[in-house]
């Protein structure tokens, strides 16, 4: 059993504290015009770990992925062509990669599922996972019930490196032990008020052209921005979710919408970005909300 590290586009491990060799799964190179960006969080990483990175699996879009196209460890393609990591873990490439003392992994079901499919030899931990992962990363088709309840836990205790721990456990035993998913399950059902929350911050949606925009209210219970993103989706093509500190922008994975293109923003998700308040006027006017 490999150690396991998580992480993000914007905040990865100090290379330094990951042990012998790393295989990094689901983790896009950061972009961004604000914050972190590849130059300081992603090439410092990458430079960190020198020869001990075996493996750099990812299906995010990013302009730099060019540059990395010689040299094999790097598999790197966009969401278009793989809509979830765990589908790129193949036995193949797990062999070919060699023997692995780390994973480092986004702390999402998407990057959880491909560290156990690792684990497993690039084997699903069940049977239709790929196709649970891919439904909820893309949030097309329908995951199942399993992969519902994995995936509400994991948003419900976001930062909480434990419980994705606990996820990886269950998935790397072939899904199978109940007191593990009997766990998750209950941390699952912490996420309903902020569903609920969501729903309500979604009554302040107010649609124009191609463009449903919410300003969050202050005072406000935590929610799930993420299901508020999506109702948002299902008024016009390109939700907008505005709080005190980020604008999030969003559009269905399967729109055509290229939000890096129209907000002139280098690298990332072409449907999904997130800049600071200060830019909330801008981002409105370029999206043609009146």
């Amino acid at each position: 059993m490999p150690h396991i590290a998580f992480g993000t586009p914007r905040k990865l491990p100090k290379p330094e504290q990951l042990k012998g060799r790393v295989v990094v799964l689901d983790i896009a190179f950061a972009a961004g015009p604000d914050g972190a960006s590849f130059e300081r969080t992603t090439k410092p990483f990458i430079d960190g770990l020198g020869k001990r990175l075996a493996a750099w699996i990812d299906h995010h879009d990013h302009l730099l992925h060019a540059q990395f196209a010689s040299d094999p460890r790097f598999v790197l393609r966009t969401k278009a062509e793989h809509g979830a990591c765990p589908e790129m873990v193949t036995p193949e490439r797990v062999a070919a990669a060699g023997r692995v003392d780390t994973i480092c992994c986004h702390n999402d079901f998407d990057g959880l599922c491909s560290a156990a499919k690792w684990i497993l030899g690039g084997v699903e931990p069940y049977p239709g996972a790929d196709d649970d992962a891919r439904a909820i990363d893309t949030r097309l088709g329908t995951p199942s019930e399993r992969a519902i309840i994995l995936d509400r836990a994991l948003r419900a205790r976001p930062r909480d490196d434990a419980m994705a721990g606990l996820v990886v456990r269950f998935l790397a035993g072939r899904a199978e032990d109940r007191a593990l998913f009997s766990e998750i399950e209950t941390a699952a059902e912490a996420m309903r008020p902020r569903e609920d929350e969501a729903r309500r911050i979604a009554t302040g949606y107010r649609a124009s052209g191609d463009v449903a925009f919410v300003q969050v209210p202050s005072p406000h219970d935590p929610y799930d921005k993420t299901l508020l993103l999506m109702i948002g989706q299902e008024r016009a093509r390109i939700s907008v979710v505005a709080d005190g500190t980020t604008v999030t922008v969003a559009a269905r994975f399967d729109s055509g919408v290229n939000l890096l293109e129209l907000l002139n923003i280098d690298g990332g998700m072409p449907t999904v970005v997130s800049v600071n308040s200060k830019r909330l006027a801008e981002v409105l006017e370029t999206l043609g909300y009146r």
